[in-house]
């Protein structure tokens, strides 16, 4: 019996979809909840599974094709899944072993690539097998396959590429922000020293009580709610003619991908803990690196944090995220020289960039604002005293 694959329903607002990779080809044995193909929007990377098990008989819509929900991309013919010849009972030469046991790793290797890193595969027919993954616990990403791709073609390689649609649409979003807000930013810097100071001091005990690692990400979520309370034009933004005051705290957390930037948010930050904020951050990273974060993980925000210090950048200037009016840049903690009480000693510092929208936010609210971000973190009792 013939069995249809269709797009499935599509995120609110997302009205088509590219075809960024199948995973079988034609004759291919499927089985039931397998991912087929995935699917690229603006924002996410969708995986459609076999609705049955069964041979994958046709694929109507081929690598880049445009579809819409609903729409028939393949058809399987249902029925078991053909299963591999069984050999004879016979004892195997027991040379054979070795290379049974090394056929292994490429087999999970390929089975733990990122949705983005297997469309590279795909694209440049690359076997998996000879790349060296360089990422975390040795998983292969992008620069890995691309690295294996140029090799031996020559210093002047030249390769043209389509942008993702996601690049695109984060390409567009950046020219209408540069566009349509009257942006500014203002800068300062903070000591850390206290902040570090704690969090060595609890760091084990807090990781043994909630499961999750103390990181700094959640002083600065703190230290932006508290802040926002006392400016609301902050956490404002702009819709037409009128200003909207927002009376809740969703902060977005910008999470670098292989496919780009994506912002998924902390809804209600002011009702979170620390303890809450570091693990739903350490969850919305994994499900960022592994093309899983939904639209909904991804829509609204009032205010956003990004930290580009993760990558070694001293100094930026962050860009909004519309139609948010202020963005909080992070940036690398470094050793230098300053004075206390008369005396220059060494205190870990980092440079913070508040950009915002000129238009609702004056620049009297905007560098006392970052100021009371400042003294939050050089004095972290206060956030716990809210004071």
């Amino acid at each position: 019996m013939a069995i249809e694959v269709k797009v499935p329903m599509l995120p609110e607002s997302v009205a088509d979809a590219t075809i960024s990779t199948w995973h079988k080809k034609v004759g291919d044995a499927v089985s039931r909840d397998e991912n087929l193909v995935d699917l690229e929007t603006d924002k996410v990377m969708l995986e459609v599974p076999a609705p049955a098990d069964g041979i994958l008989k046709e694929i109507l819509k081929p690598t880049g094709d445009v579809v819409q929900a609903n729409q028939i991309i393949a058809i399987i013919e249902a029925g078991a899944a053909a299963k591999a010849p069984v050999a004879a009972k016979s004892e195997a030469p027991k040379a054979d072993a070795p290379q049974q046991e090394a056929a292994k790793p490429a087999s999970n290797a390929a089975a733990a690539l990122s949705p983005s890193v297997r469309r590279v595969v795909a694209e440049h027919e690359v076997d998996v097998t000879n790349v060296q993954g360089t990422g975390k616990g040795g998983r292969i990403t992008k620069e890995n396959v691309l690295s294996v791709v140029t090799q031996g073609s020559g210093s002047r390689v030249e390769k043209r590429v389509p942008m993702t649609r996601m690049r695109a649409r984060i390409a567009e979003r950046l020219l209408e922000v540069k566009q349509n807000t009257a942006m500014l930013t203002t800068f300062n810097e903070v000591n850390l020293q206290e902040v570090i100071e704690l969090r060595n001091r609890y760091k084990d005990k807090f990781e043994k009580a909630h499961n999750t690692r103390l990181g700094f990400m959640s002083f600065f979520v703190k230290a932006a709610v508290e802040a926002l309370k006392r400016f609301p034009a902050v956490n404002a933004s702009i819709d037409g003619n009128d200003i909207v005051y927002h009376g809740y705290f969703d902060i977005g957390v910008a999470v670098s991908t292989d496919r780009g930037l994506v912002v998924p948010v902390l809804r209600n930050a002011d009702q979170m803990s620390m303890a809450e904020i570091e693990a739903q951050i350490a969850e919305y990273a994994v499900k960022a690196r592994n093309g899983k974060l939904t639209m909904e993980e991804m829509q609204g925000g009032t205010f956003t944090i990004t930290n580009g210090g993760v990558f070694g950048s001293l100094l930026a200037t962050p860009i909004l995220n519309s139609p948010q009016s202020g963005i909080l840049g992070m940036h690398k903690i470094d050793q230098r020289p300053v004075v206390e009480n008369g005396q220059i000693v060494i205190r870990p510092m980092m440079y913070l960039a508040l950009s915002y929208d000129h238009r609702i936010i004056d620049g009297k609210d905007s560098v006392t604002f970052l100021v009371a971000i400042k003294e939050l973190l050089e004095d972290p009792a206060r956030l716990l005293l809210e004071i």
